[in-house]
């Protein structure tokens, strides 16, 4: 059968594959094959500037060129030579030093230093430099603007919705007014400082050898300064030096990465499930298209098929990023080789996680706020006045104020404005708090909603400051 996305086996590379297909250029095998083969450059380069190691000498503009165009104008044909090679000697890093050496006969340049290519290194010393260089890069190009179109969709409803008074609802029941926006805001103030951990992780890198000791790079030059060497490739690659390590650089770092989506993607869950509910109670209509169907049987549906796929993802992707935070820090003794097939599914792991952002924005664009069904909700709850008016009780020590609101509402169903009003006009407090209280109806009971959700991108921006 003929590879197309249509006969994928994966949803990510058929059905979603419009979607994810930004991640291909960091996660695919010809994306993981072109950081290899970008590293091996580098180090190369590095060796060649170094004073210290005779044997290279420093290339001329015209070959570091020729290496530079390399890395630019990697294709997939060049990726496609590296795995033939693969295929013939079993080792995937291997296959680069060797198709290297290929790619670069005719240079006499690189010809006369051609062991140099991969010199000292163990395989783990390329492939953890490029694969925190594909977390890097995704971050930054893919996920970050697909995480951000979602907070600023929400802040933006935030905004609109900040004065539109809402029936909150505790333990599914009637409770304490907010406004639309304000449950909004809380939304996207959490997000905010999930955000802010996610930009805090510091990926790192080592290039230190087979245990982590520059045993090799010493037996060749022991009077260079190897870790500092070390130190200042992996630096002026983007990441931070690790300096200890075994063979492999214990992946702590990514771990910590992963709990940071994660912790995004369950306040993104939490989000779906709550408006999926605000949509089932109709304090939301969704836009339709004409061609649009909701349901195969019913005309009249609209479903809420965004924040449900999103919910969806959401959870895949949880379960593969919590296994790697748990999983990618373990190594048996100095290597195992448990983390390198883990460490291929990053990819279907973001993937997931990107799919939830688009369909979560999608869904965000589609909302429309019903403000009938929002007051109806509220003109027929007017129980919720019973909180300040015995708080009011308590201000003026009037006795059994809790008790007293208790016995008026709790369990009946239709607590009028009337009954409410005549409770207060009884009470024994002064007669501005009684104006007061009798002004207030479930609609404008709404603390301090408005002001805090207008207020959410200016404290969510100290963020930072």
């Amino acid at each position: 059968m003929k590879f197309s996305a249509i006969t994928a086996l994966s949803p990510l590379d058929g059905r979603y594959s419009s979607k994810t297909k930004s991640l291909q250029n960091y996660f695919s095998e010809f994306a993981l094959i072109q950081h290899r083969v970008c590293v091996e450059i580098a180090w190369l380069n590095a060796l060649s500037d170094e004073p210290e190691i005779e044997e290279v000498s420093s290339f001329t503009a015209k070959t570091k060129a020729q290496l530079d165009e390399l890395v630019a104008n990697f294709s997939v044909a060049d990726a496609e030579a590296v795995k033939a090679i693969e295929g013939t000697i079993n080792h995937d890093v291997k296959a680069v030093e060797y198709w290297l050496k290929q790619v670069f006969s005719n240079n006499a340049e690189i010809t006369q230093v051609a062991e140099f290519i991969h010199f000292a290194c163990t395989s783990e010393d390329i492939n953890n430099l490029a694969y925190n260089l594909m977390l890097k890069s995704s971050l930054e190009q893919v996920m970050l603007p697909a995480l951000d179109a979602v907070i600023n969709r929400l802040a933006e409803l935030a905004q609109q919705l900040a004065d539109l008074p809402m029936l909150s609802r505790t333990h599914g029941q009637p409770a304490s007014p907010t406004t639309l926006g304000k449950e909004l805001a809380n939304a996207v103030y959490r997000l905010y400082q999930g955000k802010k951990r996610l930009l805090t992780v510091v990926l790192l890198g080592k290039i230190n050898g087979a245990v982590g000791n520059y045993n090799a790079h010493l037996s060749a030059y022991p009077n260079l300064d190897w870790e500092k060497f070390a130190q200042r490739f992996v630096e002026r690659l983007g990441l931070q030096f690790n300096p200890y390590t075994t063979q492999i650089e214990p992946h702590d770092a990514i771990a910590e990465l992963f709990d940071a989506y994660a912790r995004i993607n369950t306040i993104l869950l939490d989000l779906n499930r709550d408006i999926w509910g605000y949509i089932s109670l109709g304090y939301f209509k969704q836009k339709t298209k004409d061609d649009e169907v909701g349901s195969s049987t019913m005309p009249h549906k609209v479903n809420p098929i965004d924040f449900e796929n999103s919910e969806g993802n959401l959870g895949i992707a949880n379960a593969l990023l919590r296994h790697f935070s748990e999983k990618l820090p373990v190594s048996r003794w100095q290597r195992d080789l448990t983390d390198s097939t883990v460490l291929r599914n990053m990819g279907v792991a973001l993937g997931h996680t990107l799919l939830a952002y688009d369909s979560c924005a999608k869904g965000l664009n589609k909302l429309e706020a019903n403000p009938a069904q929002l007051s109806n909700d509220l003109d027929n709850a007017w129980e919720v006045l019973a909180e300040p008016i015995q708080t009011v009780m308590r201000r003026y020590k009037i006795a059994n104020p809790y008790e007293q609101l208790k016995a008026l509402t709790r369990g009946k169903n239709g607590i009028t404005k009337e009954a409410l009003q005549r409770f207060i006009a009884d009470l024994g407090i002064p007669e501005n708090e009684k104006k007061r209280l009798l002004a207030m109806n479930p609609q404008n009971y709404i603390g301090k909603a408005n002001i805090l959700a207008r207020g959410v991108n200016q404290r969510s921006n100290h963020f930072y400051e």
